[in-house]
């Protein structure tokens, strides 16, 4: 073969790089300086960081730092090998007994991230004969764990309770049955309908699963996330969280009963076959959990700068998808139109991420604004006021 031929793979992926880019799907990675800030760095621009999950700004907290360094002088850097090797350092049982008693759950488990989580728990729970019903909504790592675990995976219309039920009638009635949806969702900012969901699993016998990424250390009383805001805690049967967006850290976590957390410690696959979190992350999961539930006040400031950022943007005629919490998306449509809105926004000082397809609908192109406790109201104006200016000479609003 001569040097300047392709292989078929080779040139089956040159060829979709080159399609991607034709469509304005292509991805890149942009180094970013300071993105623990309300203000950060990309190619050497200060900008505001509208694009930020470090939602109770714990990402740079002097304290998590702290807890980071001293569990490295302890413990040192790595974990060395699985948990059930011998990677199972001192520092898991503090963390997850704290994530126990924050929930408020019989048990729990601390997984190295949420997409390992997602796709673990539910191919490790479920099988060929199943039934899974998800959100269309649901976050991609949902999406694949239903497909790992060969289950009859059923998606249902973004929060429409009528077709799920239709679904769930037409499912065996022996079958196992798991519910799973997003608490607020990724791309949207609204949340799940969950006094109906909960009231459906139990007429058709399923197991409801929550994802509560974008609601833990947010709602509810002590931050325990959105079943706790509304008191369902104890009728969700699966909740799984991360620690790597309001509470700052890295990792995931899932809490439930006992025969749960046992079961998925014999038989997930992604558990058992991952090396264990460096100590300093479990430090600092342990500290943030402590500190979400000291200081209520980040809470209250977030949904305050929450709720003003909504109703300005739409105030100025922005679609903002019905979000109700710190996740503000606009939409703009078409993917090169998005994507130089998202430019047009970096030039004024604003980092706004433009998201495409597939992590949103075709033709539901946005721009996903994310606010954050450590943002100041007069930088809030002075961003609405810039992305207001864009959208009318983009002619996103009138």
């Amino acid at each position: 073969m001569h040097s300047e031929e392709q292989l078929p793979l080779e040139k089956k992926i040159k060829t979709e790089l080159a399609y991607l880019e034709e469509i304005s799907q292509k991805r890149q990675l942009v180094t970013t300086n300071f993105a623990e800030q309300p203000w950060l760095m990309i190619d050497g621009r200060r900008m505001l960081n509208l694009a930020s999950n470090n939602y109770l700004g714990y990402a740079g907290d002097e304290r998590l730092k702290k807890a980071m360094i001293d569990a490295v002088h302890a413990y040192g850097a790595g974990a060395t090998a699985s948990r059930l090797i011998i990677g199972n350092h001192p520092l898991y049982e503090q963390a997850e007994q704290a994530l126990v008693n924050w929930k408020n759950a019989e048990a729990g488990l601390i997984i190295n991230s949420g997409y390992t989580a997602n796709l673990g728990i539910i191919s490790t729970l479920l099988s060929r004969n199943d039934f899974i019903f998800s959100d269309k909504l649901n976050h991609a790592s949902i999406v694949d764990g239903a497909l790992l675990s060969r289950a009859k995976h059923k998606r249902y219309r973004h929060n429409d309770l009528t077709h799920l039920e239709a679904l769930l009638k037409n499912s065996s009635i022996e079958a196992n049955k798991l519910i799973v949806t997003d608490t607020v969702f990724s791309m949207d900012g609204d949340f799940a309908f969950l006094e109906d969901l909960v009231w459906l699993k139990e007429r058709y016998n399923a197991i409801l699963m929550t994802d509560e990424a974008h609601g833990s250390g947010i709602y509810g009383k002590n931050g325990e996330g959105y079943a706790n805001h509304l008191g369902l805690q104890n009728k969700v049967d699966i909740q799984m969280g991360t620690f790597s967006k309001a509470l700052g850290s890295f990792g995931a976590y899932v809490v439930g009963k006992k025969w749960l957390i046992d079961y998925l410690k014999n038989r997930m696959r992604g558990f058992i076959y991952s090396t264990a979190l460096p100590p300093a992350i479990l430090s600092s999961i342990k500290t943030a959990i402590e500190l979400v539930q000291e200081e209520p006040e980040r809470r209250t400031l977030l949904q305050t700068h929450s709720e003003y950022f909504r109703k300005e943007l739409t105030n100025y005629g922005f679609n903002i998808c019905g979000s109700q919490s710190q996740i503000v998306p606009i939409v703009i449509g078409e993917n090169e139109k998005a994507m130089g809105f998202a430019t047009r926004l970096q030039k004024e000082g604003i980092a706004g991420i433009a998201v495409r397809p597939p992590t949103v609908p075709e033709n539901e192109a946005r721009i996903r604004f994310t606010v954050t406790a450590l943002h100041d109201k007069k930088d809030l104006d002075w961003a609405i006021e810039k992305v207001s200016i864009i959208g009318k000479e983009m002619g996103v609003i009138e």
